[in-house]
């Protein structure tokens, strides 16, 4: 959880920053680490604290929202397509795309890490 919050921590110092090409593709990349530690750590989370098995992040963010941890809101399925796309982000158009839905995902990974970290001082 720690690099996560961390990654996180990256993700907003480059989205405030002015837009470039150097920020956008820095932004992009940065986003892909954090959806990578952030749904890892929601798996692990989910199977430590909630006996819930996930094996992918379309999954886990499923078991989370079963699980109460996040509000149903379709963006964090769009989030998995977003990661995807990320990664094969060539054309300046996706990546134009991804760039200004990233200070949304941004937001949701923010909630999550809050919720979790609160979920852990209860627990």
């Amino acid at each position: 959880m720690e690099d996560f919050e961390k990654a996180l921590l990256r993700l907003e110092e480059v989205l405030k920053m002015e837009k470039t090409d150097i920020v956008r593709d820095s932004a992009i990349k940065r986003f892909e680490i954090v959806f990578d530690l952030g749904w890892k750590t929601l798996k692990a989370y989910l199977e430590e604290e909630h006996n819930a098995i996930c094996a992918s992040p379309k999954n886990c963010f499923q078991e989370a929202f079963h699980q109460g941890l996040i509000e149903y809101d379709e963006f964090w399925i769009k989030l998995t397509s977003l990661r995807n796309y990320a990664v094969h982000a060539y054309g300046e158009i996706l990546a134009e795309k991804i760039y200004t839905d990233l200070p949304q995902a941004f937001s949701h990974f923010q909630k999550f890490l809050e919720v979790v970290k609160n979920q852990m001082k209860i627990n």
